[in-house]
């Protein structure tokens, strides 16, 4: 999977893909200049390869739910196994094993804000050092949506398709697909449910992933969040609670692009006073389903 490289076909179908995830194979061929055949065979082929595959994402703070970036050192032999374990849990994404094996980092939503994710984690001796750091912005996002057992099982599909077809999601739901199709433009209009496409750093020709940490004055957070979400390496960046206060996701064409990276780019944006880099290894999970 983490061999294939997109083509330029693959990048331009990538590019409207993001425009609209759901996207009938005609609209997007239109948009493409191709035959809806072709466009259709190319996702499939892409989507069979673990290259792209569009999955649809809940927002939970759009429900009301905190955001939470955990932070865990550990002993080389358990760290595969506790990613793998966060990764099976519904409520974690983005689930990275960093720094040679002996890290892992994770998101999270708990639907229970009296729920610890740390209290989940398996029992071992080889877990050294937790830290949990909430992700912090300056919106009351709350759309007021309240999910039911019916939404869930719709928005479970969609989490491992987020192409999935009305007749499925109908099958899934037990409602009609004109409810579905109802429901889900309530959802998407609210914010609760949009449509992302995955596609690993490899198949972009990025070789060299990374998390960051980084130190920065309070007069000079949210401008340097600002500054760190226009780098074009930059896939995530948020202003944090704990001892460092931002964190950071990166992705480089190799370890000499991502130390310049660090010392050039990194380094020329004001405020930012102390800098931790932890090296990506491993992808265990992305949005919704382990990778």
């Amino acid at each position: 999977m983490e061999s294939v490289v997109l083509s330029p076909d693959d990048h331009a179908l990538v590019h409207v893909l993001r425009r609209d995830g759901r996207a009938p194979f005609s609209a997007l061929a239109g948009a493409l200049g191709v035959s809806e055949h072709t466009v259709a065979r190319r996702y499939r082929r892409l989507r069979a390869a673990g290259a792209v595959r569009v999955v649809g994402v809940v927002d939970g703070v759009r429900l009301g739910r905190r955001s939470w970036t955990v932070r865990i050192r550990c002993t080389p032999e358990v760290a595969a196994p506790i990613a793998a374990a966060l990764a099976r849990r519904a409520d974690t994404f983005w689930v990275y094993l960093l720094s040679g094996g002996t890290e892992i980092a994770c998101n999270t939503q708990p639907v229970d804000p009296d729920e610890l994710l740390i209290d989940k984690l398996p029992r071992s001796r080889g877990v050294l050092d937790v830290s949990a750091h909430e992700l912090l912005s300056n919106s009351d996002s709350d759309a007021g949506v309240d999910l039911d057992d019916t939404d869930r099982r719709l928005l479970d599909v969609l989490a491992r398709d987020g192409r999935a077809p009305y007749t499925r999601l109908a099958s899934a739901t037990g409602w009609s697909q004109s409810t579905v199709t109802r429901r889900m433009r309530y959802l998407e209009r609210a914010g609760v449910l949009r449509y992302e496409v995955e596609v690993p750093a490899a198949a972009l020709g990025q070789h060299a992933e990374a998390r960051l940490w980084m130190s920065a004055r309070p007069a000079a957070l949210a401008p340097a969040v600002a500054a760190l979400n226009t780098h074009t390496e930059v896939t995530f960046a948020a202003v944090t609670t704990g001892p460092t206060n931002i964190v950071a996701q990166v992705a480089c064409p190799g370890p000499a692009s991502l130390y310049r990276y660090l010392t050039e780019r990194v380094a020329a944006v004001p405020g930012v006073d102390t800098l931790q880099t932890a090296p990506v290894l491993r992808t265990v999970k992305r949005f919704s389903v382990p990778a």
